[in-house]
């Protein structure tokens, strides 16, 4: 099979890439960066299960770490950016013709009673990249809240309780 991904993107990817930590007592050695990229690419491109990565590529279980790693690094927001950079400085990308699109879907029901409730199921690495990125990069700001009316009543905790001396 052939890699999926060339020198050149190699070459651009390779410098945004975290530099691994000696380990003062040895250890196993490093599995090779770029091939975790690639078995991590092509988890991505299939839609495969970790388990099922071929034997060409590192373990799912060290690609997946990888993936942990480098989300923690914010490899992947450092690697969206310079690709970004790069298009533009290529002028192939046209930012007037940007925009974020969204579909929501409710899932009537919910889902199969085996699945774990949401609030205990942690949210997905690519959910957290995603979110951001849109964060970081995001230059709009919702216009101010009007101010509600009822900020100007006294709350109920200031009042006087009855019975508590005061006089009905």
């Amino acid at each position: 099979m052939a890699p999926l991904l060339t020198d050149a993107q190699w070459a651009q990817i390779a410098p945004r890439l975290p530099r691994p930590r000696l380990k003062p007592l040895g250890g196993r050695p490093r599995t090779d960066d770029r091939a975790c990229l690639e078995g991590i690419l092509w988890v991505l491109r299939i839609g495969a299960r970790w388990r099922d990565v071929p034997a060409q590529y590192p373990s799912g279980v060290t690609c997946w770490r990888r993936l942990s790693e480098w989300e923690r690094a914010g490899v992947w927001l450092r690697l969206w950016r310079g690709l970004l950079q790069t298009l533009t400085e290529r002028k192939q990308l046209d930012w007037s013709e940007a925009f974020l699109d969204a579909t929501l879907a409710p899932a009537k029901k919910g889902a199969m009673p085996s699945a774990r409730h949401a609030r205990v199921r942690g949210q997905s690495l690519w959910y957290w990249s995603t979110a951001t990125v849109f964060l970081l990069e995001c230059t709009f700001r919702p216009p101010p809240r009007p101010k509600s009316r009822s900020r100007n009543l006294p709350s109920r905790r200031s009042r006087p309780r009855r019975g508590a001396g005061v006089p009905a």
